[in-house]
């Protein structure tokens, strides 16, 4: 019950800053929390560039957002007034065609995993494939599955 409530207080003090919308950029991917500290659960992770709606702008540590629907909390260290985008990611990002026939993205650098990666190739790339057979294969193999 107390979550609910925190919940609905929560959604409320998005609603009313809505009108004052305070948007600013994720600088890094970024963890979403469910509450104010570092060792929260994290609800979702936002990749970097990606525009989210502040309830308030404040010096705070720790930032109340909305982002995709959801409300939860950022370290305000890494978001920015303005967007960052890194060029050497957006340009280099091919895709290939996987053996079910679908348009997955190839192993690709990241500072961090982003939400979409299911592994991390031992050279450092994360790999989008969708299933276990060949991932990171031209990578030297999986190190990690996400």
């Amino acid at each position: 019950m107390k979550k609910l409530i925190f919940l609905l207080l929560q959604l409320l003090i998005v609603l009313s800053c809505f009108a004052q919308v305070n948007k600013k950029y994720t600088s890094v991917s970024l963890n979403l929390r469910e509450d104010s500290n570092s060792y929260s659960k994290i609800i979702t992770v936002i990749p970097k560039a990606t525009a989210v709606t502040m309830a308030e702008d404040c010096n705070c540590e720790w930032i109340l957002i909305s982002y995709n629907g959801q409300t939860g909390y950022v370290y305000s260290k890494y978001l920015s007034k303005y967007k960052h985008i890194d060029l050497h990611n957006a340009t280099s990002a091919k895709h290939h065609i996987n053996s079910n026939g679908e348009r997955v993205q190839s192993p690709s650098y990241f500072n961090s995993a982003p939400a979409e990666a299911t592994a991390l190739c031992r050279d450092g790339t994360y790999s989008f494939s969708r299933n276990r057979r060949g991932t990171c294969s031209h990578h030297g193999g999986v190190a990690r599955w996400l």
